[in-house]
């Protein structure tokens, strides 16, 4: 069966649209449709936060809230969701707790980027654990900026309305809202517009496949934390597009003693636990991965497909010795992910075909794992350079090597020659090591671009290598990390 109009629970009952622009941000139907001007457009591109909103989606039988940047959301993508924006939080006149605290904490100045940072916090007073420490309020917040530079009040507003469990009206009526969302997961296929201009949403990868195949110039959508900066930042018209948040199974995570495999519609925060799992470094990789907005919408499988050069998760997987598994209608087909990547925007995918999932491989007992992030600031912001090194040792030799850098070419790129300089290298002899810090300026001619220079990525990838081996020299990694010092002083508040 397909429908024509996308569904989803607002204001205590549900809301059907149909016959909307495939490219429709739900911003723009927000507040040029809707006339709600609460939810405000800061930087059009998921970075300041202005648009936040709040996503409950059913997840094990309960509704999940979660903040989303409603400028780069297609509209299409809240089918099957409760929709939460600041207008719909305060009741018969009474603030909402986290509203209320604000208005206490003297959490609120120009107010334009209020109604955002409310919502990123009215989704922490539903999600987080309690009690609730500062540094946890800062990471929710890392995704929204005040330009008053009033975050301390903020901080102080979300402690004191996050220190109990949510009494709200949401959580109130949680049990009418997820069956009602359980009602709109019918399996059927999402199918508005016609041949020439559409949003789609298969139920299924056969559906998928069979779609794709007859319309293989649409784009494939994943969070749209990418393809929404098409639409708000390079104005370009999406005619066909095919939103894989639908399809059964995509979703799934498969943990086993070996190997982790994440399905290509899995969210950055969803695979979040299965990743630190595999080593802490790859876990704070994905916790720096934009902000909670960003990392709430954004995909595994849609990071690795659109094939970015400073993609932050490509290298680390590649690193790991990643596998993709790719499907069309004529069947699927298994690849080491380092050959996914052809040339700049250019993948070894064949027309009709799209990301299923990835099949992480787990650190052996004689494995070591490093990972590094340079950016101009700490949290969410694009990488300068992403460095990931893998070292599989015999006592205190290295046996092999895979090393991986992002934003070092117009490619994820492994480092061949670095990796054949470190064979037989022992930890004891730093002098030893000269010879695959050189090897570096053999594996890559780095970009020379607004976020970094090409000798200064030069410089970093050395450096970030030269770290990951004295490191694995040696126990004392905390001496080296910013993140071991952060950690430090959160542990005594």
């Amino acid at each position: 069966m397909t429908r024509e109009a996308i569904r989803f629970w607002r204001h205590g009952q549900p809301v059907e649209i149909s016959g909307f622009h495939p490219r429709t941000t739900l911003l723009d139907y927000l507040r040029l449709n809707q006339r709600h001007f609460g939810t405000k457009e800061g930087c059009a591109e998921g970075d300041c936060g202005a648009c936040t909103v709040a996503l409950g989606r059913l997840r094990d039988g309960r509704v999940h809230y979660e903040p989303i940047n409603a400028c780069i959301l297609l509209l299409g993508q809240i089918d099957g969701s409760e929709l939460v924006t600041v207008e719909d939080l305060a009741v018969e006149g009474r603030l909402h707790p986290v509203q209320a605290a604000m208005v206490e904490m003297h959490g609120s100045q120009c107010g334009f980027c209020t109604p955002g940072i409310v919502m990123s916090l009215f989704a922490l007073y539903h999600e987080g654990e309690r009690p609730v420490r500062r540094a946890a309020v800062n990471d929710a917040l890392a995704g929204n900026l005040c330009r008053c530079t009033g975050y301390r009040p903020i901080s102080d507003a979300a402690l004191r309305a996050c220190a109990e469990d949510p009494a709200d009206a949401f959580a109130t009526r949680s049990t009418q809202v997820a069956a009602a969302l359980c009602r709109f997961n019918d399996g059927d296929d999402l199918f508005v517009g016609d041949a020439t201009q559409f949003f789609a949403a298969p139920a299924s990868e056969a559906s998928l496949a069979a779609l794709y195949a007859a319309h293989p110039d649409a784009v494939l959508v994943g969070g749209s934390t990418d393809v929404g900066l098409w639409v708000t930042k390079n104005l370009i018209a999406l005619d066909k597009v095919i939103w894989l948040g639908n399809v059964a199974g995509l979703k799934d995570i498969e943990d086993a003693p070996t190997v982790l495999t994440i399905g290509a519609m899995a969210s950055h925060a969803d695979a979040f636990a299965g990743l630190a799992d595999i080593d802490p470094d790859l876990g704070e990789i994905v916790r720096r991965f934009g902000s909670v907005q960003v990392r709430a919408s954004g995909t595994v499988g849609g990071n690795i497909a659109n094939g970015s050069p400073i993609g932050d998760l490509a290298p680390v997987l590649i690193a790991l010795g990643s596998e993709l598994e790719l499907r069309r209608t004529e069947g699927t087909r298994s690849i080491p992910l380092d050959t996914f990547f052809i040339a700049y925007r250019k993948q070894d995918r064949l027309p009709g075909e799209y990301v299923r999932r990835v099949i992480v491989p787990k650190l052996n007992a004689n494995e070591v794992f490093r990972a590094y992030k340079v950016t101009k600031r700490f949290d969410e912001d694009i990488s300068a350079a992403l460095g990931a090194f893998k070292f599989t040792l015999a006592g205190r030799t290295i046996t092999s090597a895979r090393i991986a850098f992002g934003g070092m070419a117009g490619i994820p790129k492994r480092a061949f020659e670095t990796e054949a300089a470190l064979m037989g290298v022992s930890l004891d002899d730093a002098a030893a090591w000269g010879e695959a810090l050189s090897a570096l300026a053999q594996d890559y001619q780095p970009l020379d671009d607004h976020r970094a220079s090409a000798a200064y990525r030069s410089t970093i990838a050395r450096n970030l290598l030269f770290k990951a081996l004295s490191e694995t020299a040696s126990d004392e990694t905390r001496a080296t990390r910013i993140i071991g010092h952060r950690d430090a002083l959160q542990a005594a508040e």
